[in-house]
């Protein structure tokens, strides 16, 4: 899960019910039920900060915590602050019953919750209020929280006692200091846990076979697991692919490699002939070639009976390379499309039929 986004850390720090409408649960916060709450707690000291850290409900979460405290209404908070399509996913993992949402929730005290911990008890006590809390990380999750059905355990940090700059630098530091996980390597992890789609799958499949034959076009060219200059990623690969993936309904890893693999070959032997052949990593280059593959994959059919080999690319591809420029792959300053755009209409300039009927 990447990182929680804003979070509303200005005006006053003062606490109402006001019309904030409770959380459907039997742990909701209502006007008929204003006990102090308690859950057992650890103190934990860190440098100059002291925080609780403890597990509560996540709908107790829900019915007591907003993003920011200028608005009358927290559920109005969240709504507006926060992006809802993602909420609702957290919330549909949750009540399927499989989900788990490890990571703890980071909350500072409001006034309104006026906060005591029982040291020989180990015992956090507060009061019910839809205000008790302000979110310093874990915002979505919250929201999540409100809209599931079920409720879960979920570990939670409270600090009490922050200032509102304080408040402001904490959020900063949590939000700026921790790394999100690459694309490439959560690529990985869902093949590992078994939700890639049947799509994903076939091009991990195909991007494996690249980065590990012999005769691959793509050869020291591929960075499986991150981001790499002058490497094409797999994220980079999997974008280009699925641009062009009707192509290959039906098709198994081995056949979409060996096509495609054939394909790739006649286009690092076009940009040799500009001293360019590495340039086939290059990203905007590489989805640009992915797009005309069916262009020049219709004229080798026409031509060959769907004899898909190295050969019979290079008879459309070479003379295609010949006609641009050095500056044209990639030309500077022109996305995937642009590039495409411009490349196919230079391979139908100078597709002539008498170069292959009359030869």
């Amino acid at each position: 899960m990447d990182r929680d986004t804003q979070v509303g850390l200005m005006g006053d720090q003062s606490c109402s019910i006001g019309d904030a409408a409770p959380f459907a649960s039997e742990l909701a916060i209502s006007e008929g039920q204003r006990k102090p709450i308690q859950h057992t707690a650890l103190l934990v000291e860190q440098g100059r900060h002291r925080f609780y850290t403890l597990v509560l409900p996540s709908s107790l979460l829900a019915a007591s915590c907003a993003v920011e405290t200028r608005n009358d209404n927290p559920e109005n908070g969240f709504q507006r602050l926060l992006d809802a399509r993602r909420a609702k996913s957290i919330a549909r993992y949750i009540d399927s019953g499989f989900g788990t949402v490890p990571g703890a929730i980071v909350l500072s005290a409001q006034a309104c919750a006026n906060l005591n911990y029982d040291t020989d008890k180990g015992l956090v006590e507060f009061e019910p209020d839809p205000r008790a809390f302000l979110i310093i990380d874990g915002q979505h999750r919250v929201y999540g929280f409100k809209l599931a059905k079920k409720s879960v355990s979920t570990p939670v940090i409270i600090y009490d006692k922050l200032s509102r700059a304080q408040e402001c630098r904490l959020f900063m530091d949590i939000n700026t200091k921790q790394k999100p996980v690459p694309n490439e390597l959560l690529l990985d992890i869902r093949r590992l846990s078994e939700v890639e789609t049947k799509t994903d799958a076939l091009f991990h499949s195909v991007f494996d076979l690249f980065n590990t034959r012999d005769d691959s076009a793509l050869a020291g060219l591929l960075s499986p697991a991150e981001k790499r200059k002058g490497l094409l990623s797999r994220v980079t690969f999997n974008a280009a692919m699925r641009s062009i993936k009707k192509a290959f309904d039906g098709a198994t890893a081995e056949d979409v490699y060996e096509v495609f693999n054939a394909y790739l070959t006649g286009c690092r032997h076009g940009l040799g002939l500009h001293g360019l052949d590495a340039n086939i990593a290059n990203p905007a280059m590489f989805k640009a070639l992915a797009l005309l593959f069916i262009n020049v994959a219709e004229r080798v059919a026409d031509r060959h009976d769907a004899q898909y080999t190295v050969a019979n690319f290079e008879e459309v591809l070479i003379p295609f390379f010949r006609r641009l420029k050095k500056s044209d792959l990639p030309r500077t300053g022109i996305g995937p499309a642009g590039l495409y755009d411009y490349y196919n209409k230079a391979l139908s300039a100078g597709f002539l039929i008498k170069q292959w009927i009359f030869a």
